[in-house]
C-alpha cells in the first residue's frame, strides 16, 4: 500500500475554491434560467445540444452523453420537454428500438427565448471578473484538466478544444 499523498494547503485551497465555483456558477444559472424562461439549466443543454445537431435531432443514447446525464435522467426531462411542446420524440426509420428526440419549432423558439439572458448571466458570472489574458489562462487550464480527465476526447467539448 502506497502512502496517501495530501493535499498542501494550496492544493487545499485550489480544490475548495474550485468546489464552491463550480457549484455556485451552476446554481446561479439555473436560478436565472428559471427565474426568466421557466426552465431548469438541465433542460436549457437538452435543447441547446439539439438545436445544434443536424436536423436538430439526436438518439436519445447520443444525446444523454452530450448532456451527460443517465439515460432515466434523461428520458425523466425529455418528458417534460415533450409535454411543454418542446421536443418529440420519433422511432428510427430503419431501427425501431432507437429512438430519436427532435427539437420543434416551439422548442426552438423557447431557446431562442432563452438565449440571450443566459448568455448575459455566463458573461456576468464567469468572464466579466477576468481579463483576457486570465480568461484564456482558465481556458488552458480546463483543457489540461480536461486532456486527463478525458484523454480520447470523447466527451462533446473535448472535441471542440482539441
Amino acid at each position: 500500500m502506497t502512502d496517501t499523498r495530501w493535499l498542501d494547503a494550496d492544493e487545499q485551497e485550489t480544490w475548495r475554491a474550485f468546489l464552491w465555483t463550480s457549484r455556485l456558477l451552476n446554481e446561479v444559472l439555473d436560478r436565472q434560467l428559471q427565474r426568466d424562461s421557466g426552465m431548469p439549466h438541465t433542460y436549457y443543454m437538452i435543447l441547446a445540444m439539439l438545436s445544434e445537431s443536424p436536423g436538430r435531432s439526436l438518439t436519445m443514447s447520443e444525446l444523454a452523453e452530450i448532456v451527460h446525464s443517465s439515460p432515466s435522467r434523461l428520458s425523466h426531462a425529455v418528458n417534460r420537454l415533450e409535454e411543454a411542446g418542446w421536443v418529440r420524440r420519433n422511432k428510427h426509420a430503419t431501427d425501431r428500438r432507437t429512438t430519436i428526440a427532435e427539437l420543434t419549432d416551439e422548442g426552438y423558439d423557447a431557446l431562442v427565448e432563452a438565449a440571450p439572458g443566459h448568455v448575459a448571466e455566463v458573461r456576468r458570472r464567469l468572464f466579466d471578473p477576468l481579463s483576457r489574458e486570465r480568461m484564456l489562462e482558465f481556458r488552458e487550464t480546463l483543457r489540461a484538466l480536461l486532456d486527463a480527465l478525458d484523454p480520447d476526447h470523447e466527451a462533446p467539448c473535448a472535441r471542440d478544444l482539441a
